[in-house]
């Protein structure tokens, strides 16, 4: 391939998909246009951009001649940027649908006036719903329950349209919860983590029993470029995994390995307004081509919490204890440990 532009590449799930990219196809021009916003790092693809491996474009994809600029002449588009915090979505929902639907809109504009010849969509498994029992599949009816989920699944009608109208060259895929390293704290493993390195209290939402599936980031990008290379125009493939975990089980793992007791570092907190209480894929159709997880979430615990140790100078300003005027203010240092942290989304 000559050209792969990647949009949120400098964000937690699409640096991973960097690295894959950057591992799979090391002859080819690697573009991530990113807007930098607070889930953005360049750190995250530093090594990258220092070795001029990928050229790094700053802005957003609102910007239909942007992303003319970025995506002329590329082989491939990955799109991966978005809003993804389902808490932020409750309270500026206009936002997650100016940036995932009217951002994906000028994408693909883009990507058809430029004849893009593939482009791989990053959707997400919170657009069918709740799935309280068995698992969804690809056909299966789009049920989004909240404004981050619908505005995924508004994105992917507005796919569906130059599918079938432009017959544009595109694949979408659907995968679970992701963790891994370099994930913004605003999500249930690394907020638990950074809490537990900083003596913070673990705030679990409701009473801890909605269940979400776990994937590995590094798992993930794979499935991604398996899928760039292999994925057939205008299908859509679900990246799955058996980890599933209620946030209680989570926050007892992170727990377990810190050598604490669940209920000694524990806060049940408010629920959001509404927060599904299962989301659950079938991978079958990704498997039948060949492509199977392989990481665990408790397997690779340590190697998280090893990372978060060593770079939680980056989170400074979230678990920084807030300002005292006297002693007499001390009992305050608890207000710093209210975060309200994302159900498993």
């Amino acid at each position: 391939m000559r050209k792969i532009v990647i949009t949120g590449g400098a964000g937690f799930a699409g640096s991973h998909i960097v690295d894959e990219v950057c591992q799979q196809f090391p002859e080819a021009r690697i573009v991530v246009l990113d807007k930098m916003t607070y889930a953005g790092d360049v750190r995250n693809i530093s090594h990258h951009v220092f070795s001029q491996r990928v050229q790094l474009l700053v802005g957003d994809i609102i910007d239909l001649e942007l992303c003319r600029r970025a995506v002329k002449g590329a082989s491939l588009v990955i799109h991966a940027a978005a809003e993804s915090h389902v808490d932020n979505s409750f309270g500026n929902s206009l936002e997650f649908t100016r940036t995932n639907v009217l951002g994906t809109h000028s994408l693909m504009e883009a990507c058809r006036q430029e004849k893009v010849p593939k482009v791989v969509h990053v959707s997400t498994d919170e657009v069918y719903g709740e799935v309280m029992s068995g698992a969804a599949v690809e056909n299966d009816v789009l049920r989004p329950t909240n404004p981050y989920s619908s505005s995924k699944a508004a994105a992917e009608m507005i796919l569906r349209g130059y599918v079938q109208s432009y017959h544009e060259p595109i694949v979408i895929i659907r995968a679970n919860n992701l963790y891994g390293v370099r994930q913004f704290p605003e999500k249930i493993i690394p907020r638990f983590i950074c809490h537990m390195l900083t003596g913070r209290r673990l705030p679990l939402h409701g009473n801890g029993s909605n269940r979400r599936h776990y994937l590995s980031a590094k798992n993930f990008a794979e499935a991604v470029v398996f899928i760039a290379d292999q994925g057939v125009v205008g299908e859509t493939y679900n990246i799955g995994t058996s980890e599933e975990y209620s946030n209680l089980q989570v926050a007892e793992l992170v727990c377990a390995f810190f050598g604490k007791s669940l209920d000694d570092v524990s806060d049940f907190v408010a629920d959001r307004p509404f927060n599904d209480g299962r989301y659950s894929i079938s991978w079958g159709k990704l498997a039948q081509m060949g492509w199977t997880p392989k990481n665990r979430l408790v397997e690779d615990l340590g190697m998280l919490v090893e990372w978060y140790r060593n770079h939680l100078d980056r989170y400074g300003e979230l678990f920084a204890p807030p300002p005292l005027l006297d002693n007499s203010l001390a009992l305050l240092q608890g207000a710093a440990d209210g975060y309200v942290v994302e159900a498993g989304s």
